[in-house]
């Protein structure tokens, strides 16, 4: 059993709903994601961002975070080594979060071989469907990775189906519509999304895009397995320039 397998397992055991936060790589600088890799340790899963130059499924927060690191010039090798050097401190999982090229342009099977030898424990690629996903799919089981796949308000019963035949770990639900961003309500759209593809998969479901208070939160835990932050933790994370700590206490109201 893998990591983020345990993860939620233990959850259903306690009874518990999960948090899975949201940062991008080299933000403000690939130190400081090493710091709050540690900080956020307490976490369910933690989805690590590939920084992408043209991040066409995200909003302005995480676009200037992409931009931010881009300009630290942070590769995928050197986020691979932090992981690797997190790894001894923590044993959170950890999922790599990003578009297809930066993996392509890496190559598949290598990225697949170093990411588990760093300790990397899935990967989720935001612009590669269910049905382009065989090549990368067949790299990542070979190595023992899940693959996350997202799901949307608009996704059909057809994709919902084939997502649960390949999903591992756990899917992403999202909320609805659109990019990446703060909101100050969660659709109620999420919630029926949750409730159909429980009709094809156990797996837990995890909702996000848009979340960014305690009152989200705790509605979204109602009815989905965890709830992802990611905006609003990036969007603290510039406001403060990193500040480890203080990112640590934002999350902790965010769970209160």
């Amino acid at each position: 059993m893998g990591r983020i397998d345990k993860a939620f397992s233990e959850l259903r055991r306690e009874g518990k709903k999960g948090f899975i936060p949201f940062i991008t790589a080299g933000d403000p600088d690939l130190e400081t994601t090493g710091e709050l890799l540690i900080e956020l340790s307490g976490s369910t899963v933690i989805e690590l961002g590939v920084p992408f130059s043209d991040p066409m499924a995200d909003g302005p927060v995480i676009q200037r975070s992409s931009e931010r690191a881009l300009k630290n010039d942070v590769s995928l090798r050197q986020i691979i080594e932090l992981v690797r050097t997190v790894r001894k401190n923590i044993e959170t999982p950890i999922i790599l979060f990003s578009y297809f090229n930066p993996f392509l342009q890496f190559g598949l099977k290598r990225l697949a071989a170093e990411a588990k030898a760093a300790g990397v424990d899935g990967v989720l690629v935001t612009d590669l469907s269910p049905e382009e996903a065989g090549e990368f799919d067949t790299e990542l089981r070979a190595n023992e990775l899940d693959m996350i796949f997202l799901v949307a308000p608009t996704s059909t019963d057809e994709r919902l189906k084939l997502v649960a035949d390949r999903a591992r770990g756990f899917i992403y639900a999202v909320s609805r519509a659109g990019v990446t961003g703060v909101r100050t309500s969660v659709s109620d759209e999420a919630e029926k999304l949750v409730s159909r593809m429980r009709n094809f998969s156990s797996l837990p479901i995890a909702v996000g895009f848009g979340i960014s208070n305690a009152e989200q939160v705790k509605d979204v835990h109602r009815y989905a397995d965890a709830v992802v932050i990611g905006s609003a933790i990036v969007a603290e994370i510039e406001r403060l320039q990193g500040a480890t700590p203080n990112i640590g206490k934002f999350v902790k109201n965010l769970l209160d």
